[in-house]
């Protein structure tokens, strides 16, 4: 078995999500006890600081993610050949950024500005996890190839930690159209990708495998809905139907890669080559606002609301978007009330050491691509320092907000994405009746720790007088990050809108 990037100081091989006694200790902190009720809230994370210095401490350097970007560069050629959604662009795999002032008029009036990043309708899958699995398939391709004679063997690496990936020299293959000849496709086909997920990321690592020839088997958690087993069986890709939730349809992926060679195991809890994927979006962001001719500093700050499952997308994304924007952008992680794992994670220090479970939650949600117990541990010590905020919302909420942007703007998205226009809803104060108060953005302050309540909000967003803020002017603007739902079959998108 082969991955890409596993950091072995961050993997655990945590027991079965089993409520344990002693749960007592958790629910006395006052946030974690709001947490087990399902309450919708906010908190605003007093350890996220200067972003320079949480770069530092996140551990990632930076060359996998200039690696990525030449790597997906270097496979265009091939994606526009293979995808003729991405011919018009020449085979770049990127979502536009759009203005949503009819639904910032309807929900979110309080908010300066609103824009949409629209990954639910990002090429080849659909989702925003076209992003890290495209690129890491592309990785384990290309790495075979140069294992296998076909492209040129690379000089030595860029400066990197440990387990990330070399790239090739200027000098190597650089018409990567070559993957589509016979010779490569027999190569691919002698091999095998391994994922478990509990739906989008499967999809894109199942699409991309079978484009490319290679075989592709996705472990998909209880929670994975049947259009998507049906869609990846339809391209020829295994898949594996598991009656327990995410984390253990991930055991069971790792389990069954062990020991062979000729497969390659999609770590979605630790992989650096799935998170370098996400991050590369941060430089084509900051291209896309460059052009539209959006304004980002401190007198006009971006704040990016990112729905989050184990982790991985919002947590490269994010680290993305800090190194190209520093203090002005703002990142704020959405999850469900029924699966608040990162939030839970990080707000206890305990990261994948914990679960959901531990509240007697039990993950079961609308949105089926956050329905995650337990956190990626590599992903919540990387960005610790980077994210400003964690929402929780509903099901009847992300609903809601499904069906609100739909009328306002003519766009259906699954529940998962419409998350962040919750966030964006709740961030910018509507309803709130206190405005400054509802944009208020953490200061600098110490980690409290995990007793005490400072940083939580109430459902309405608006933030505690306990907490460190700041306010955010007029001025801003908020950039809700659609995760998915371009490949929603009609009778899904009427279930939704009903």
């Amino acid at each position: 078995m082969t991955t890409h990037g596993a950091e072995p100081s961050a993997r655990t091989t945590p027991a079965a999500d089993a409520v344990p006694a002693g749960d007592a200790a958790l629910l006395a902190d006052p946030l974690v006890d709001r947490l087990a009720r399902e309450e919708p809230l906010t908190w605003w994370n007093p350890a996220a600081g200067d972003s320079s210095r949480g770069l530092e401490d996140s551990g990632v350097d930076p060359a996998i993610v200039a690696n990525a970007a030449a790597r997906l560069e270097r496979f265009r050629p091939w994606i526009a050949a293979t995808f003729p959604d991405t011919a018009a662009a020449g085979g770049l795999i990127e979502s536009p950024v759009q203005e949503a002032s009819a639904w910032r008029a309807a929900e979110a009036p309080e908010a300066g500005r609103v824009l949409l990043k629209r990954d639910d309708i990002l090429p080849v899958s659909g989702s925003v996890k076209a992003r890290g699995g495209v690129h890491e398939v592309l990785q384990y391709a290309e790495s075979l190839a140069v294992a296998h004679g076909l492209l040129a063997v690379p000089d030595a690496p860029l400066p990197a930690q440990t387990g990330a990936d070399a790239p090739l020299p200027a000098g190597g293959v650089v018409d990567h159209s070559v993957f589509a000849t016979a010779p490569f496709r027999e190569l691919m086909a002698a091999h095998r990708v391994v994922v478990g997920s509990t739906g989008n990321l499967g999809m894109s690592i199942g699409i991309i495998s079978a484009a490319l020839g290679l075989q592709a088997t996705v472990h998909m958690s209880t929670h994975a809905q049947q259009w998507k087993k049906d869609l990846l069986r339809s391209r020829g890709v295994e898949v594996v139907e598991h009656s327990t939730d995410y984390t253990e349809a991930v055991a069971a992926g790792r389990a069954a890669a062990e020991a062979d060679d000729t497969v390659h195991f999609v770590d979605d809890e630790h992989s650096l080559s799935l998170f370098a994927g996400y991050a590369v979006a941060g430089a084509r962001v900051a291209r896309q606002l460059r052009e539209q001719g959006i304004a980002v500093d401190e007198e006009h700050p971006l704040c990016v609301h990112l729905p989050c499952g184990i982790g991985g997308a919002p947590g490269g994304v994010a680290y993305g978007l800090k190194r190209e924007f520093g203090d002005a952008v703002h990142c704020v992680f959405v999850e469900p009330t029924q699966a608040p794992c990162m939030l839970l994670g990080v707000r206890t220090g305990r990261h994948d050491t914990v679960s959901v479970a531990e509240l007697g939650l039990t993950t079961r949600t609308v949105a089926d691509g956050l329905a995650v117990g337990r956190p990626s541990g590599f992903v919540g010590r990387a960005v610790q320092g980077l994210v400003d905020g964690y929402v929780t919302a509903s099901d009847e909420q992300m609903l809601a907000q499904v069906r609100a942007l739909n009328a306002a703007e003519g766009i259906v998205v699954e529940p998962s994405a419409a998350a962040a226009l919750e966030s964006v809803r709740r961030v910018a104060g509507a309803g709130t009746g206190d405005d400054d108060a509802a944009r208020g953005l953490p200061g600098h302050a110490a980690d409290p720790g995990t007793g005490g309540s400072a940083g939580v909000a109430p459902e309405t967003g608006a933030a505690e007088t306990t907490a460190t803020a700041r306010t955010v002017p007029p001025t801003a603007t908020h950039m809700a990050w659609l995760t998915g739902g371009g490949m929603l079959p009609e009778e899904v998108r009427a279930r939704y809108l009903a």
